[in-house]
Order: structure tokens, then sequence, then C-alpha cells
């Protein structure tokens, strides 16, 4: 770990030259290029000259306390070593989150696809709280939602939705919410109060750029109709909405219709952006069962087949069955009161990380 630790120091060093370099002061690009990985540095950086100053104010404090006769001094001594024993374990730590490779999704915007699963209209109904809990939790971020596409199912009910969700890191806290949803409570129409269990499908992709994702003309058919449901006059009395299929390299068709908005040529790069992050999304789980035996991805596959929580109604109790953990308060977690619940998750995945990487 500390070869590494040289290592990144060194080379942030090296790009403070560089920065104050004519030829890379001339060179837009490359100053930018530079900041921009002295920056991903930094952090790194300072934890490491923190943790060598709280080594050194450990060996001064160890040998004072061998080479002192005063009484005094002796305790003084006793008290800042284990001051700076503590201050290196809490360091050493965050050391070896950080060299931890970063995801690079991290800090990009999310597409989220919610689809109601088994359990008819109570399904539905569960598809559009979790829609809820999401956006609410957005909105306590200050993030942006932006809906692409919905179908309702009964009133209140979603057969699914696909929306964005526009914020600095929101992928790096929402990439754990992807798989199975499972609801058991009793549904309003249910006269003998008998506790049901519905499912609803989460996915989470990262924002893809244009750029990152080949996608070939002729692989594509691109549908215009009039958009249907709700959206407002102008929306229903156009062809506004936009169906695209793509079909090259997959067994079936991936379809994305976009709809909610007014303008064509904004519906169709809605669905593009999509698609795109549909097909890196795929591509991606390619590489993590290939990485599967090493335990370097997220937690959990993100696959729709595998259910990481249960929301129970009767006992006001959400099982993350990734975690083993309960959390109570189930109505606030629906309103969007989801940050102690991801914080868990996050540190569960530092922890499997870090098992799993080697670093020490």
């Amino acid at each position: 770990m500390f070869d590494k630790l040289t290592s990144v120091v060194a080379r942030y060093e090296e790009l403070g030259e560089l920065l104050a370099s004519s030829e890379v002061v001339g060179n837009l690009a490359l100053l930018q290029q530079y900041a921009r990985e002295q920056r991903e540095l930094e952090a790194i950086v300072a934890a490491y000259r923190s943790y060598l100053q709280a080594q050194a104010a450990l060996d001064e404090a160890q040998t004072l306390l061998l080479e002192s006769d005063d009484a005094e001094l002796r305790a003084l001594a006793q008290e800042e070593i284990e001051t700076q024993r503590a201050q290196l374990e809490r360091l050493d730590g965050e050391i070896r989150l950080l060299l931890l490779p970063r995801d690079p999704n991290d800090e990009k915007h999310v597409i989220i696809e919610i689809r109601q699963g088994e359990g008819g209209d109570e399904a539905a109904l569960f598809a559009a709280d979790l829609y809820r809990m999401y956006t609410r939790y957005a909105e306590e971020r200050g993030w942006r939602v932006e809906i692409d596409s919905s179908t309702e199912n009964g009133p209140g009910g979603l057969k699914e939705i696909i929306f964005e969700i526009r914020g600095e890191g929101a992928y790096s806290v929402l990439k754990y919410e992807g798989g199975v949803h499972r609801v058991q409570r009793v549904p309003a129409t249910e006269a003998r109060g008998r506790i049901h269990t519905s499912t609803a499908t989460v996915a989470v992709l990262p924002e893809v750029e244009p750029t990152a994702v080949e996608i070939k003309h002729e692989d594509l058919r691109v549908d215009v109709f009039r958009a249907g449901g709700h959206g407002g006059q102008g929306v229903n009395t156009t062809d506004s909405a936009v169906r695209v299929v793509y079909r090259a390299g997959t067994p079936e068709e991936i379809v994305v219709t976009c709809q909610d908005g007014r303008s064509q040529l904004k519906n169709k790069d809605k669905a593009m952006s999509v698609l795109r992050a549909k097909l890196y999304a795929r591509e991606q789980e390619k590489q993590d069962r290939a990485l599967s035996s090493s335990r370097l991805a997220q937690v959990g596959t993100g696959e729709r087949a595998e259910k990481i929580r249960t929301y129970n109604f009767p006992q006001d109790r959400v099982t993350d069955h990734r975690l083993g953990q309960n959390f109570s308060n189930l109505p606030g977690l629906l309103d969007g009161n989801l940050q102690k619940l991801i914080d868990a998750l996050i540190v569960h995945d530092n922890a499997e990380r870090l098992r799993a990487s080697g670093i020490g």
C-alpha cells in the first residue's frame, strides 16, 4: 500500500510542476486534463501526508515516554501516543478506501426504469410508490427529475416509468437500487385483511455520452406517433411520441418509447439516451460477470432477477437482503428518507471491495 502511495505523491508533485510549465499553460486542453488529474489525487495525498505527520508525532511521543524521568511529561506523552494511534487507524482506513478504483460512472446522472412485477394492480401501485420515493429523495438532494415515458395501470398505478435524475453524483448513491423490490401489505381492496406480496423491478443506468456507445443507423428503426394519456393538449394533437427499436447483437429487440415531451426531436434524443444507457449497461454486465469471482463490482449484480429489498407494512419494517439488516419507519423511507439505508449500503460495498482488492 505504501509503495503505491509514494508513487501517487510523486505523480501529484509532477503534475504541479507540469501545470506551472509554459508548454502546458499555453495548451488549454492539456491544462484542464492535468488539473483534473491533480484534483482527483488531492484527497489521497492530503490523507497520506496527515498519516506521515501522525506517525512522526507518535514516534516523538514514544521516544519521550522512554527517555523522560518526569512523571508529568510521561503522562502527556502517553496521552499523545493514544491520540496519534487513533488518528493513524482512522487515516489508514480512509487511505485504503481512497486507493480503491473509482467507478467512472459515479458522477453521472442516472436513468431509472421501474416496472410492475407480480401482483397485478397492487404491483402497479407499488411501482408508483417507488417512483415517488426516488423523486422525493431527489428533491431533498436538489436534483432535477425528468420523465421520459410512463404507462399507467389503473388509478394511481404505474405499469412502467422511465425517468432521469439529473444531479452531480446521482449514480454513485442510486446505483444500489437496481433489482427486485418486494412489498408485503394489505391492499385497499382486500376485504378480509389478507397480506398480499407484490414486486416491482428497478433498473438504474448511468447516463452515457453519445460517443461512448456506437449505434449504427441501419440497426435502428424510429417510429413516431401521437402520444396518449395525460400531458396536455399539445402532446395529444401532434405526432410527438417516438419509439426507437434496436435489433443488432441482441437475441431480442430493445424498444424504447418516449412520449412525455411535446417536441418530437427532444423525445427522440431522450429515447436515444435511454437506448445508449441500456446498451452500455449490457456491456458492463458482461464485464461484471467476467470479474464476479473477484467481487470488485457494486453491491449485488443489479440484475432484475435479484431480490434486494422487502417492504413489510404490517411490521413497519424494510429489510435489505444484501445487508441482512432491517430498517424501521417504512412510511418515512417511502417518503424519500433513503439516506440512512444508502449510507449502510455504501459502507457494506466499501468493505466488500476492500476485502476483494487485497489492499493492505
